[in-house]
C-alpha cells in the first residue's frame, strides 16, 4: 500500500480502521490498534507503525515512550478494504506489559512454524556465552568447522533413517539436523529468512 490507495479505503464516518500488526517473519499477531488517514500516511512516510489513539485523541506512534517501534515491513487491506494488515518487525516487547505480543505471549496461539523463529533467538542469544553453559554455546565455541561437521552428520542419520523406513527416527534425526544447521547459519550471521528469501525466489 502507498499513501495514493488511503483515499480508496472504505472509510466509516469516524474514519477509523481496525489494523493488526503481524510478525513479518514469525507470523504471531501481536496487537490491535485503529489507523485513521493521518495515521496510515504518517506510517507509511515514517516506516514506525502510528495509530490513532482513541483515549488520547492524537496520533500515536507504537514505542514512543518505551522505544520498542514497530518497524513497518508492509500493509494490505482485506477484501472489502475495511481493516488493515500490518506487517512489522518489533523492536522490543510489542505489548505494555512486556510480552512478545498483546496475547499473554502466549505461543499456542500462534503459528506452529513461529517455533523455529524462537529457537533461532534463542541460539542467537546463546552465541559468545560459556561453553559450559549451555549445548549451543559449546558448538559456537568450537567454530564453524566442527559446526558443519555435525550438520553433515546430521543430514547423513535422517537420510538412513528414511531409508530404513523408521518415521519416528526420521522426525527426530531431522529435528536434530535443523537445529545443528540454524547453528550454522548463525555463525554465518544468516538466518533462517534469508534461506526461504531464495526459496521464494526460485519458486517466481
Amino acid at each position: 500500500m502507498n499513501n495514493e490507495q488511503i483515499n480508496t479505503l472504505n472509510w466509516p464516518d469516524n474514519k477509523l480502521l481496525p489494523a493488526i500488526v503481524q510478525h513479518a517473519i514469525s507470523g504471531k499477531v501481536l496487537m490491535q490498534g485503529y489507523m485513521n488517514p493521518d495515521a496510515l500516511s504518517h506510517t507509511l512516510n515514517s516506516g514506525d507503525v502510528t495509530f490513532f489513539s482513541r483515549s488520547k485523541q492524537r496520533l500515536w506512534t507504537k514505542g514512543e515512550s518505551s522505544g520498542h517501534v514497530l518497524k513497518l515491513v508492509s500493509i494490505d487491506s482485506d477484501c472489502d478494504a475495511d481493516s488493515l494488515l500490518v506487517q512489522a518487525l518489533p523492536q522490543g516487547p510489542t505489548c505494555h506489559t512486556g510480552t512478545e505480543t498483546c496475547w499473554h505471549d502466549n505461543s499456542a496461539n500462534g503459528p506452529q512454524l513461529a517455533f523455529l523463529y524462537d529457537l533461532e533467538q534463542v541460539i542467537k542469544s546463546r552465541e559468545g556465552s560459556d561453553p559450559a553453559s549451555s549445548y549451543t554455546a559449546s558448538l559456537f565455541a568450537k567454530g564453524v568447522k566442527r559446526i558443519a561437521q555435525k550438520v553433515g552428520e546430521e543430514g547423513v542419520e535422517s537420510a538412513l533413517a528414511a531409508m530404513a523406513g523408521d518415521k519416528e527416527e526420521l522426525a527426530n534425526e531431522a529435528a536434530d539436523l535443523i537445529f545443528h544447521l540454524l547453528v550454522l547459519l548463525r555463525s554465518q550471521q544468516l538466518e533462517l529468512n534469508d534461506v526461504v528469501k531464495v526459496l521464494q525466489q526460485r519458486h517466481k
